[in-house]
């Protein structure tokens, strides 16, 4: 691909200059000039109403995609019990089919799972695609990449998502390699442009700093990784979908790989992404001593303790506690958020909580931009307040 300029019709408007992101253009004698570091990506065309930019390269032509239908959901499931993000999920999908007038389906894999079809049909899904194998029985990324492979190409359906856990994030990217899709991972919001019908795919990027929205236009299955949490479960007990028992073939030789025993670490706490009430801590809390403050509030509120990324680093809270763009997005219907600046990356795992109270020292937190209640004040002086006072007031219920 080669991109020159038409001196005769350029006016040095500077343009092209503005719009380069690489610097590969320069104004010589009132007239752009094409530089070396030019990687010919193409802004420069678009930004000119002059005209004056010409390149070589023909414009890519989208594909025929009319015989690709539905919004798939794989339909996570660990020891014959539905990961919650795979309901989640069910909820979005019904939302982009009917924006599409497609169907919603759910991919079930393993074995003697067919009972977890009846709970992913009334969540949403008009059809369950069922493998049942023994080779499905534990997760192993070889079988289950190429059992969802030899759906795709069976049925060929328009959008593909998967959660994004420790099962979904090694197995989204096996598959689309498979398949030769591209995919967006960790996104936060999902929708249909209404004009191209195409999917849109929101996530952060550099950093977290900024929200970009990915459009996959010249291939299919559209896929897409979502976090726990973020989507809203939506029940339909009236829906009746049907099972579509499928079949794929595999053997123990192409896996390559055995299951031979499976080490559950023991959980101390509660399961973030359910929690009602959650208490979370940032570098404000100042040490793991603070938080047991915030743990005494948790247990007398029934709520679970979270933190984010410098409390984990900090060595103050589990990994598993931390809530924000590397770690959990959590729904729950009462965030307090204890010594927390509020940074975006820390924000954009809370945005689906119900009611936010913020306690910081900084009137100036960014936390009090998204805090349904602020609190300014020294959190040392204030949550053993809060303590006391719910204390208080739960003797005299008892007392009554």
């Amino acid at each position: 691909m080669t991109i020159w300029i038409e001196a005769d019709l350029c006016n040095g408007c500077k343009r092209c200059v503005k719009a380069c992101p690489y610097e590969g253009v320069e104004i010589r004698d009132e007239k752009a000039h094409i530089l070396e570091r030019c990687t010919s990506c193409g802004a420069c065309i678009e930004t000119c109403k002059q005209k004056a930019i010409l390149t070589d390269a023909k414009p890519r032509e989208i594909p025929d995609f009319s015989d690709r239908k539905g919004v798939w959901v794989f339909a996570e499931q660990r020891g014959g019990v539905l990961q919650q993000i795979s309901l989640e999920l069910l909820g979005k999908a019904q939302e982009l089919a009917e924006a599409l007038g497609q169907d919603v389906s759910a991919v079930l894999l393993g074995k003697d799972v067919e009972s977890l079809a009846d709970t992913l049909t009334r969540h949403g899904a008009d059809h369950v695609y069922l493998v049942e194998d023994d080779c499905l029985e534990q997760y192993r990324p070889i079988s289950y990449t190429t059992a969802i492979e030899q759906l795709i190409r069976r049925h060929k359906p328009n959008i593909l998502l998967m959660g994004a856990t420790h099962i979904g994030r090694d197995l989204a990217p096996r598959v689309s390699r498979r398949v030769g899709v591209g995919l967006t991972a960790d996104c936060t919001e999902l929708s249909i442009d209404p004009e191209e019908k195409i999917l849109l795919q929101t996530r952060p990027a550099f950093g977290g700093n900024i929200m970009a929205t990915i459009a996959n236009r010249y291939s299919r299955p559209q896929m897409a990784t979502v976090r726990p949490g973020v989507m809203e479960r939506k029940e339909q007990p009236e829906n009746n979908g049907d099972v579509i028992r499928e079949s794929i073939s595999i053997s123990e030789d192409e896996i390559g790989t055995k299951v031979l025993e499976i080490v559950r670490e023991a959980k101390k706490t509660g399961d973030l992404g359910k929690a009602k009430i959650i208490v979370a801590g940032g570098r404000g809390v100042g040490d793991g001593e603070g938080f047991k403050i915030l743990e005494k509030l948790a247990d007398i509120l029934g709520g679970e303790v979270a933190g984010t990324r410098v409390a984990v680093e900090e060595d103050w809270i589990p990994a598993d506690r931390q809530v924000g763009q590397t770690g959990q997005s959590v729904r729950p219907e009462l965030y307090i958020a204890c010594g927390i600046s509020g940074a975006i990356q820390h924000r954009a795992g809370i945005v689906n909580a119900r009611y936010i109270v913020a306690i910081n020292r900084d009137p100036r937190a960014p936390i009090f931009q998204v805090a349904d209640w602020g609190i300014v004040g020294d959190l040392q002086e204030l949550v053993p307040e809060m303590i006391r006072q719910l204390e208080s007031a739960k003797r005299k219920l008892r007392e009554g």
